[in-house]
Parts: C-alpha cells; sequence; structure tokens
C-alpha cells in the first residue's frame, strides 16, 4: 500500500508529461500545422457536421482523459512504454474496448475536420491509425503479452481492440481478466 502513494505522484507526473508530449501532438500540434485551425466551409449546409465534430471532440477528450487517469489510479505507472504500468489496466473505458486512448484520439481527429470543415484531417486520421494499429499489433500487444501473460490474453479474448463492446467485461465473465 505504501509503495502505491509513492508510485502515484511519480505516474501523474508521468502521465501529464506523456499526456502533452504524445496526445498534445497528434492531435494538437499536427492539426494545428495542416489546418492552422482555418474553418472552411466544404458543402453548403455544413453546420450539422460541425455539431458532430464538436461532440467528437468533446467526447474524444473525455475518454482520452479518463483513460490517462486510469494508468496513474489502476496500473501505478504511465501509458509511455519508458514507465509502463505495474498493473494490467482493465477498468473504466478499458472495459469496453482494449485502445480507448487511440479510439480517442481518432474521434478527436475526426472531430476536428469536421468542426473545421478541413477534410484534410481524415486522411491524416487514416495515417495515424494505420500508425497506431501497427504499433499496437507489431509492439504493445506483444509487450503486453510478455509482462502479464496469461491475463492479457485472457483480456483480449474478452475485449474487443478497435470497436467497443456494447457491455462492458465484468469479472468473472468467461475469458475475464479477472476470472481464474
Amino acid at each position: 500500500m505504501k509503495g502505491e502513494v509513492v508510485r502515484k505522484p511519480s505516474a501523474a507526473v508521468g502521465s501529464a508529461v506523456f499526456f502533452v508530449l504524445a496526445p498534445g501532438t497528434v492531435v494538437g500540434l499536427v492539426p494545428w500545422w495542416i489546418t492552422n485551425w482555418e474553418i472552411r466551409e466544404p458543402l453548403p449546409y455544413w453546420a450539422p457536421a460541425r455539431v458532430v465534430g464538436a461532440s467528437l471532440i468533446f467526447a474524444g477528450a473525455a475518454v482520452l482523459i479518463h483513460a490517462f487517469a486510469r494508468f496513474v489510479v489502476e496500473g501505478l505507472g504511465t501509458p509511455a512504454p519508458v514507465a509502463p504500468p505495474e498493473h494490467l489496466v482493465v477498468g473504466g473505458f478499458y472495459r469496453y474496448v482494449r485502445n480507448p486512448m487511440y479510439v480517442a484520439v481518432l474521434a478527436i481527429i475526426v472531430g476536428q475536420a469536421l468542426a473545421l470543415g478541413q477534410l484534410i484531417l481524415l486522411a491524416y486520421a487514416v495515417a495515424v491509425w494505420i500508425a497506431v494499429a501497427s504499433f499496437v499489433y507489431f509492439y504493445e500487444e506483444p509487450a503486453l503479452s510478455r509482462r502479464f501473460g496469461a491475463r492479457y490474453e485472457a483480456y483480449r479474448r474478452a475485449v474487443p481492440a478497435w470497436w467497443p463492446r456494447l457491455r462492458p467485461w465484468r469479472t468473472g465473465e468467461r475469458n475475464s481478466p479477472g476470472a481464474r
């Protein structure tokens, strides 16, 4: 218990720094470089698309912040590969989808495309998805499998990678990471 109290502040600082560097760059700096936050009107009557876009931005930001917080509270670590969590993070939005951070980042970029009327950001979202899906497949999943073994494999079988489940998995559920 005492180790957890010591680790949480450093995990919080590490997660905050990584939040600014990684998602801050991917959903902030790069889209700004691409668009200069210029609002365009690609088609007449674009207002409904802007509302959907703003909703995606806010929902994505909320999920992203919550997912980062799970690493501090539940994992006692950070999402950064250089300071990984001590415990497998499977609570919160991770009960619905294995990659809520990446899904949230993609939602934010698509939301920016719609809100700004900058459809070039849709191409950027595809490029980001290819990059993160490759990272997940070739690095993250094998690393988690080595680190957390059968518990991660059970979680992987129970929770989809990219498209959220309608109902969250529960401890004790077949193929649940908490099931014995």
